[in-house]
């Protein structure tokens, strides 16, 4: 799951800000953000924060936030798969609604250019060397085949002929759209600079992820690709600065006492 927890913790601080807003379930008066386009079918472990958010309920009732979970479960997730530790400041509150449409506006696309994502990042407060390292955590976890099939079937430059047709195997030109490969080729399992010697080499899964290595953040990835201490570094540093987007403080939010509904 930690690629999921990862990935859910990035989904909730593009939208709102990282106040829990992404495990709300739909109700009369809330819209769900688990039902928008980049979480729908694929955003996973909702239960496992809700099953904490238990455990601590139990032995501290009103205290800690769900958005303080995730946060928590995201960075212990890094660890879990050999990625970095980073120390992360509690206190966040959780929001009382959800945020379905900038859910599909303020979440990056897959299938933009650089100066998109760069764009997007920095909507956030967070730089292209923050994005770079950041998009390394797709060293691990897995992508649906609809999110590369274009990429792979382009015969396009940026993209290596052998990794393409290994991909075309599992990925059908119709249909197989929910059939999974991995982010990265090499060590799927680990939270290591092996993704970005794959974009060098032409193997980055998504088209979001191989134009890292052009334009003005070609240098960061080459780097990153010599210098596993320094992405290691980076990635947690972007990881706690991505955490504190927006994030809700006393009476701006409140303390859900399950992470699925507002009290």
């Amino acid at each position: 799951m930690a690629a999921s927890l990862i990935r859910l913790h990035f989904h909730d601080c593009f939208v709102q800000g990282c106040d829990a807003s992404i495990l709300l379930d739909e109700t009369a008066t809330i819209q769900s953000e688990k039902t928008a386009i980049p979480n729908a079918n694929s955003a996973r472990g909702y239960d496992v924060i809700e099953a904490v958010k238990r455990e601590i309920e139990h032995a501290c009732p009103g205290v800690v936030s769900c958005a303080d979970i995730l946060t928590l479960a995201a960075r212990d997730a890094s660890v879990a798969v050999g990625g970095p530790w980073w120390n992360v400041r509690l206190g966040r509150r959780d929001s009382t609604t959800a945020n379905r449409s900038q859910a599909e506006t303020d979440l990056p696309s897959p299938f933009v250019d650089l100066n998109a994502l760069i764009l997007a990042f920095a909507i956030k407060g967070l730089n292209a060397r923050d994005m770079v390292a950041l998009s390394g955590a797709h060293t691990i976890g897995q992508a649906q085949c609809f999110l590369f099939r274009d990429r792979i079937y382009s015969n396009g430059s940026d993209v290596d002929a052998g990794f393409a047709t290994t991909r075309r195997r599992r990925c059908p030109r119709n249909g197989g759209n929910g059939n999974l490969a991995a982010l990265d080729v090499a060590t799927p399992d680990l939270l290591d600079n092996k993704y970005f010697k794959n974009l060098v080499e032409r193997k980055g899964l998504l088209q979001s992820d191989q134009v890292l290595f052009s334009g003005s953040t070609a240098g960061i990835v080459s780097e990153y690709t010599k210098k596993p201490r320094v992405f290691a570094a980076d990635f947690g540093k972007a990881m706690k600065k991505m955490g504190e987007i927006e994030i809700l403080l006393g009476k701006n939010g409140i303390i859900r006492r399950r992470c699925s509904a507002v009290n």
